[in-house]
């Protein structure tokens, strides 16, 4: 799988979900190994978009078609100030991973250590997760390309039930690992709360 992440400043969330509907009506039908996008406005305004593709190749495929750049011509007039993008051609997948099913969603990103030994964190902690934090559906972990960050998308049920996981008590291996995941970012993680997703996928 590879991801690209897009984020910025925007003031009409309704026409920024105008432009993401109509690129999902008119010209996802055509792309290339496209296999769903998550987007949503924080509470500050800032729209983040995590778009998946099968490979690398089916999304610069995707990026040069003519009515894509059409698109994004007019999409990023929307935008107020820069708008960041991340390329990432090392995705991690843990329980169902992106899900349209979510109702919450939450981005995380930051700077990792020792990406490798997040990988297996995740991984050794994935199943017993899933029976403690029924709230989580599943989520990818990113590596950027290009400046060595991290970003997360983890898919709940709900916010309320997300909220009320935190609070859970954990078993001791999994806060074992998670703290030792935490510690494995360079200063804190920064969190984008995405209280209404806007999911999208293939027909």
């Amino acid at each position: 799988m590879f991801i690209q992440i897009i984020q910025g400043r925007v003031a009409d969330a309704r026409a920024a979900r105008e432009a993401l509907d109509r690129w999902v009506r008119e010209l996802a039908p055509d792309s290339h190994g496209w296999l769903g996008t998550t987007a949503g406005m924080t509470d500050d305004g800032t729209l983040v978009a995590v778009v998946r593709f099968e490979t690398p190749g089916s999304a610069r495929r995707n990026s040069d078609r003519p009515e894509q750049g059409e698109w994004w011509l007019e999409t990023a007039k929307l935008f107020s100030g820069e708008v960041a993008f991340h390329d990432c051609s090392e995705v991690e997948e843990y329980l169902r991973g992106g899900s349209d099913a979510a109702g919450f969603v939450q981005v995380i990103q930051g700077r990792i250590r020792n990406p490798d030994r997040m990988r297996e964190l995740v991984r050794r902690t994935e199943q017993e997760l899933s029976e403690v934090r029924p709230d989580l559906i599943g989520g990818t972990a990113a590596l950027h390309d290009d400046d060595g960050g991290y970003t997360e998308t983890a898919y709940f049920t709900s916010e309320e039930a997300a909220r009320e996981g935190e609070r859970k008590e954990l078993p001791p291996r999994i806060r074992e690992s998670f703290e030792e995941l935490m510690s494995l970012f360079e200063g804190d993680p920064v969190y984008f709360d995405l209280r209404d997703p806007w999911l999208y996928s293939p027909k």
